[in-house]
């Protein structure tokens, strides 16, 4: 590789007329810090300034994936911070997120493996992104106690008839061909070659040949999308406006997909169902990614300020005893006023030069 540099944590190298960006946490499945943020960026600001370089790719060291998502661990250990303090991941990850959508050179991501939460914000707002036989993705937030953010309030509502909104709200895992059918992938490339396909793009001179190269190793994947297979249960029962009407739904249509569908809502925090099917339903509205992103962070911050987050963090990550106690406990408990605090805007915006 020509002009490599290395840090601890991510590798950005020049290869041919290729830029290449290599998340190089494998221990932590590549998990997000504040310090890869960071050098993302650094990598993206190097790679358009250079008149060589025609694109850039982005992809994780190790077997496991791509990237799990951010490093939920460190904002836990940050909770007795400030606002400040507590936040200023968010306030490095979601520009970032904003700035790979308008990347001015074709951003190629490797979604080999798992891509969970940050890890789709750093991949699908890019304009080429490349699912394997080995992806499952993810927004798993609810789980938690959280949201999906990182632009996915902008990202979901896109997706055919309610499946995003499935997505978001149930956290559960899907593979290649599901991600393409939701829109959050464009190519399945076979994990074997996608070594080669690095190598091709390190040839290719031209950014407008960029999509042909990537299009001679894209296969259609063999299992169907099985969010496809569903699409009628899914838009019966998630075209309310309500968790509660969702619930009905999917209890009153009773096969299988829903029963099981209906046992992951329960387990999530009830408020974090409230508040990101709220989310979804204003993005579906929205102008814009920029948009998306402010209110995400809004109601990121005032999470921070509340039980679920933690509560979910600890159960699942901290003392991984998979029993978390939310509070409320119960959906009629959180009422939609409860909600209305998330969405004040915070000052000063994250993107302050942006008119709405």
């Amino acid at each position: 590789m020509q002009n490599g540099v290395t840090t601890d944590e991510i590798i950005t190298e020049k290869n041919g007329s290729l830029g290449l960006i290599r998340l190089n946490r494998p221990k932590a499945i590549n998990s997000l810090n504040q310090a890869m943020v960071s050098g993302i960026k650094a990598g993206l600001d190097l790679f358009a300034r250079d008149p060589d370089v025609t694109s850039v790719v982005l992809c994780g060291e190790g077997e496991r994936g791509l990237c799990a998502g951010g490093d939920m661990r460190l904002i836990y250990q940050a909770r007795s911070g400030d606002d400040i303090s507590r936040t200023r991941f968010w306030r490095e990850e979601f520009p970032l997120n904003e700035r790979i959508s308008h990347y001015p050179k074709p951003y190629i991501a490797l979604m080999d493996g798992i891509v969970m939460g940050g890890g789709v914000g750093i991949s699908a707002h890019g304009r080429y992104r490349i699912v394997t036989e080995r992806t499952r993705l993810a927004m798993p937030e609810t789980a938690i106690g959280y949201f999906p953010d990182v632009g996915a309030t902008w990202l979901l509502p896109k997706a055919p008839g309610e499946t995003g909104t499935w997505l978001g709200l149930t956290g559960r895992e899907v593979g290649a061909a599901d991600a393409l059918y939701v829109g959050l992938a464009d190519y399945h490339v076979l994990s074997h070659r996608l070594p080669e396909l690095v190598h091709a793009l390190a040839q290719t001179a031209f950014s407008a040949d960029v999509g042909a190269v990537i299009e001679t190793f894209s296969v259609t994947p063999e299992s169907p999308a099985v969010l496809a297979l569903h699409r009628a249960v899914i838009d019966a029962a998630f075209c309310f406006d309500t968790i509660e009407e969702i619930i009905d739904a999917l209890a009153s249509i009773g096969d299988e997909f829903a029963t099981e569908t209906l046992s992951l809502l329960r387990s999530r925090s009830p408020t974090s169902l409230k508040l990101t099917l709220r989310l979804l339903r204003a993005g579906r509205q929205s102008s814009g990614l920029i948009e998306c992103l402010e209110r995400e962070f809004a109601a990121g911050c005032e999470v921070l300020r509340n039980h679920d987050f933690y509560e979910g963090v600890r159960a699942a990550l901290v003392d991984k005893d998979r029993n978390p106690k939310w509070r409320p406990q119960t959906l009629g408990d959180v009422r939609e006023e409860h909600l209305d605090r998330y969405f004040r805007p915070v000052k000063p915006p994250l993107f302050r030069d942006h008119r709405l």
